[in-house]
């Protein structure tokens, strides 16, 4: 019988979904663990690394961020009707680009402040911190807006990794409060929305993804949320930004023998930028199966020469780092968000 039509072969993934293996949607931040391991990564990486300076600096705010969570000051949470009508609309509950930020964000962003001050004595950043420690809080949130809506006109790239993670530790804590304020047979806050290929929880971009290995979840590809740090599935071979299926194709970017520590080597071998020929965009992915200890986040930051590869070709990342922003960001087409009270 002749063939008229060539099919994709199916990964071993899309095999079990199809299946009807159940593979859990959403993946939460760990308050615990979240930060503490990054931080853990990246000094790791930051052996022997050309950019030793910023990993271990990027590992000091991870450090203060994991201080600070564990005690977080309580912030407004969604109501049920807020919830409610995301899950009808088929949006994240608590959108970066509109969500009305609480006061305490900023609040945290002076204790974040206050915690890396006595560390950066002899540090250029210093000064960085004591100009944003004062700061008009104005001025800080049209910076944050600018920072959530992707926009890089007038944004100060030297406050902006600080900004960043002030609105990483204030929206963790958001998004597991309000997961843990649901009581009973309440509707569920966070789940499946009509965008998959941003953050199910707050809308935002993915850093990257990553492929776990253990349990129900061995095997499978999550994207991990560049603000809130959620993670959710999306099957492997399947672009992070079309959705498309086709042209889809993997680079890496392995250090030369001899000038760097045999974990950067290992990272390097563990992360692959997955590219799409029919939309031109990429997003790193990091594989547990060739090294157990990769964090999103920080692998992706010791692995920018992988970024400059890849843009030579002329594709366009479509994954961003808020601890590290390069290159022209698409401008969000959204409304700036709205900053006060809920």
């Amino acid at each position: 019988m002749a063939v008229t039509s060539a099919s994709r072969l199916l990964s071993p993934e899309e095999i079990a979904v199809q299946a009807g293996q159940q593979v859990p949607f959403l993946r939460l931040p760990v308050r615990a663990s979240l930060f503490a391991e990054r931080e853990t990564r990246l000094r790791q990486l930051a052996a022997g690394h050309a950019m030793r300076d910023y990993l271990l600096f990027a590992a000091e705010i991870s450090r203060v961020q994991h201080q600070l969570l564990q005690n977080h000051p309580a912030v407004t949470l969604p109501t049920s009707g807020q919830i409610d009508a995301a899950s009808r609309a088929g949006t994240p509950t608590l959108p970066a680009s509109t969500w009305a930020r609480d006061p305490q964000w900023q609040q945290g962003l002076h204790r974040l402040l206050a915690g890396l001050a006595p560390l950066l004595q002899a540090s250029p950043a210093l000064s960085v911190v004591q100009a944003l420690q004062q700061a008009e809080p104005a001025d800080v949130e049209r910076q944050a807006d600018r920072l959530l809506g992707g926009v890089m006109r007038d944004l100060d790239l030297g406050s902006a990794p600080l900004i960043a993670a002030a609105l990483q530790l204030y929206w963790v804590h958001l998004v597991l409060a309000t997961d843990a304020a649901r009581h009973g047979d309440q509707l569920a806050p966070f789940g499946r929305t009509d965008d998959a290929t941003h953050c199910p929880c707050c809308g935002s971009r993915p850093l990257a993804s990553i492929t776990h290995i253990g349990g129900t979840i061995g095997g499978h590809r999550y994207l991990h949320c560049s603000l809130c740090q959620t993670q959710w599935h999306m099957v492997r071979i399947k672009c992070t930004h079309c959705e498309g299926t086709k042209g889809i194709t993997f680079q890496s970017a392995r250090p030369a023998e001899g000038h760097v520590s045999l974990a950067t080597a290992a990272a390097a071998d563990a992360v692959q930028a997955e590219c799409c020929e029919s939309c031109g965009h990429y997003l790193k992915v990091v594989h547990m199966e060739k090294d157990m200890h990769v964090e999103p986040a920080a692998d992706d930051l010791a692995t920018l020469t992988l970024d400059l590869l890849v843009a030579e070709s002329g594709v366009q990342r479509h994954g961003v780092n808020l601890l590290l922003l390069f290159g022209e960001p698409e401008e969000s087409a959204a409304a700036p968000p709205h900053t006060g009270d809920a």
